[in-house]
């Protein structure tokens, strides 16, 4: 095996984004039907996980690991499709927050059914009970400090 062999088959960081680029591009080929990638997808779960407290800008771009820049980047075609409202917090004029709107509730309950369809497709294809670990695996590494917080 040549040197770059072997820092692909040791690399965390290149093992992590091709696997990741795999399951996304899945996780799409589903959605698509709906008119949502897999990020607006999660981006749309989080929000509605939260309740009627809409989450802070920053709030939701820390909850799903995201630049705040780039998380303002993806709402973009959200809120142009009315499935997303940012509104100025009325206690704190300086920090926005993103509110899920009635047609971003019926878009994301359509989407649901083939968010299912996929997470069917990654059971089956790797195991219920590796899935299962692979999801606790992937907690612990976002939970994990690696020196990327002030």
């Amino acid at each position: 095996m040549d040197q770059d062999g072997q820092v692909r088959e040791v690399c965390n960081c290149s093992s992590l984004r091709r696997a990741t680029r795999h399951v996304s591009l899945m996780y799409d080929r589903h959605l698509a039907a709906s008119g949502l990638t897999s990020g607006q997808y999660s981006i749309l779960s989080e929000i509605r996980r939260r309740g009627k407290t809409a989450p802070a800008l920053g709030e939701l771009a820390q909850a799903i690991v995201m630049d705040r820049t780039a998380l303002t980047h993806t709402l973009k075609p959200l809120e142009r499709d009315g499935l997303v409202e940012l509104k100025q917090d009325p206690d704190d004029g300086r920090t926005r927050r993103v509110h899920i709107t009635a047609k971003g509730i019926r878009r994301h309950e359509a989407a649901a059914v083939q968010w299912r369809k996929a997470q069917q497709t990654f059971t089956a294809a790797v195991g219920a009970d590796e899935a299962a670990s692979l999801r606790a695996l992937l907690r612990l590494v976002t939970q994990t400090e690696l020196g990327n917080r002030p």
